[in-house]
């Protein structure tokens, strides 16, 4: 008897299921390292093969349409991957498929592919019925190809099947959209996302990720998303073997412990690999190697601001960081309220550099936009018209008792703002200025009492941080200048306009103890 489903009429089809399972352990083989046939693991039958194909909806076809997998290296993903490309190009019965490989380049692409098609020329069965060439395998009017990642060339296809293998890797969402829409015609089409954890928190696996993490918790209903993720708690000890265990189900079977070991040992000695252990062994979500707070601990700050009229009642400072060209320009505001403070940052940036970065560094200003982060202003120079009528509308409202700013690009705006009334404070962006108020908001991000909204752009922002010391210890935030793309100054102003809260606080104090 088929199993039922708890959602409406779905119901499972054992014989599906075991056919699917059936093809990949007789028809596909190892590649590389093994020799013979792909046996499956029981974690890649029953939590993947069995689910996907096995599930239907009342009508007879799949239930699933997007699976999302998650799974740290060196657990034979592109073997899988490649055993299930086969089964829908030879296996699923659709008239005309298209089989896609994607990645974020077109070697990456191709790995999973010549996986597949050195397995067809393994087993004379399936290269009896095929045509191979050097990215296309072709069986009856079906075929299997990797592709490139140029998106604009790929709007006429027709996809049933797509392999599109570590997400993580896109440099932006376009390939992912051309291709996901593609499938809109078919009856059943199925989208396999493979990839390890990153830690571009603004990119399109990020937000694959947390969606397949809503869906498996429940708290968003989508009975066509299969999540499969494995991963280690963040908190819990890397260099556990339970740890491994719990977030490489292929370890004893696919990977060894020896590995393991022995990138522990590497880790322990080179400290700045820790993260890239946890990211590609243990499949959790990191910042940059040497990024000043975690996603996590930021994230900590990310529920609910208040509303303005209730944060229009408590002690306000700003922050003002005026940029080049093609750099942010970040205003923001801090509210203490007792042991706890509310952050609020907006920024702005010209049209010209907004789109051109979505192409070339891979960073989607667009979607900040759409999030209400920052202003996207006409033409090539960010227009600090916006930027003045900004600030004045929040000074307004919240009445700051002081705003700091970076004296650099101050002609621009600032005595501008001067006359308008606005008590306008020079803050220096050396060791000596941006020490105390780094590290004091560094107090309270960790402790989560910097509650800022989840505001999209500044957690990216968090991830392009370095951290300069002088040695005195002194701190000061940069960015990676090695990497294009990186800005940090909506961090910056907030970082100033603690400062300034600082500063404001300790005068009070003094002149407390001047009247006492």
């Amino acid at each position: 008897m088929p199993k039922k489903a708890k959602h409406t009429s779905d119901y499972f089809d054992e014989q599906a299921a075991s056919r699917a399972v059936d093809f990949i352990e007789k028809f596909c083989s190892h590649v590389k390292g093994h020799s013979g046939p792909f046996i499956l693991d029981d974690w890649q039958k029953n939590d993947i093969i069995r689910p996907l194909f096995g599930w239907k909806r009342a009508d007879g076809k799949r239930k699933y349409r997007t699976c999302y997998i998650e799974i740290p290296r060196k657990n034979g993903k592109s073997n899988l991957s490649a055993a299930i490309a086969l089964y829908l190009l030879y296996g699923s019965g659709e008239k005309g498929g298209e089989i896609i490989s994607a990645a974020g380049d077109r070697n990456q692409a191709r790995i999973v592919f010549d996986i597949a098609a050195q397995m067809v020329r393994q087993n004379k069965a399936l290269a009896a019925r095929s045509i191979v060439h050097k990215s296309e395998i072709h069986h009856k009017d079906s075929f299997y190809k990797s592709i490139s990642a140029e998106a604009r060339t790929k709007h006429g296809f027709n996809c049933s099947g797509i392999i599109f293998d570590e997400l993580h890797t896109q440099p932006n969402r376009e390939l992912w959209d051309v291709l996901t829409t593609s499938v809109a015609a078919r009856a059943e089409p199925l989208i396999i996302a493979l990839t390890t954890a990153g830690h571009d928190t603004s990119s399109i696996c990020y937000e694959i990720h947390d969606y397949a993490l809503k869906v498996r918790d429940g708290s968003i209903e989508d009975p066509t998303f299969l999540p499969v993720i494995y991963s280690a708690d963040a908190k819990a000890d890397w260099t556990s073997k339970d740890t491994w265990a719990k977030a490489n189900p292929g370890l004893g079977t696919i990977c060894r412990a020896e590995y393991f070991e022995q990138e522990v040992r590497k880790a322990k000695a080179n400290p700045s690999h820790i993260n890239t252990f946890k990211r590609l062994h243990l499949n959790i979500w990191t910042s940059a190697k040497d990024a000043w707070v975690s996603d996590e601990e930021f994230m900590r700050g990310s529920t609910e601001l208040p509303d303005d009229s209730y944060l229009a009642t408590l002690p306000c400072y700003g922050g003002l960081d005026l940029a080049a060209t093609r750099d942010l320009t970040s205003f923001a505001l801090i509210f203490q309220d007792e042991d706890r403070y509310y952050l609020k940052v907006h920024s702005f940036l010209n049209e010209e550099t907004a789109l051109s970065a979505r192409s070339t560094e891979h960073v989607d200003y667009l979607q900040f936009a759409e999030a209400g982060d920052i202003t996207i202003t006409p033409g090539n120079v960010t227009d600090l018209a916006f930027v003045k009528a900004h600030v004045l509308e929040q000074c307004a409202k919240f009445q700051p008792l002081a705003v700091a700013f970076d004296r650099k690009f101050s002609p621009h705006i600032v005595p501008e703002l001067i006359d308008e009334g606005i008590e306008m404070s020079p803050f220096g962006q050396g060791y000596y200025e941006m020490s105390y108020p780094t590290k004091e908001m560094e107090k309270a991000m960790v402790s989560g009492n910097l509650i800022h909204g989840g505001n999209r752009c500044l957690r990216w922002q968090m991830s392009c941080v370095r951290i300069d010391r002088d040695p005195a210890d002194n701190i000061k935030i940069t960015k990676n200048r090695n990497k294009q793309g990186q800005q940090v100054d909506g961090v910056v102003a907030a970082v100033m306009a603690f400062g300034e809260m600082l500063k404001g606080t300790a005068e009070e104090t003094t002149l407390e103890i001047i009247t006492l």
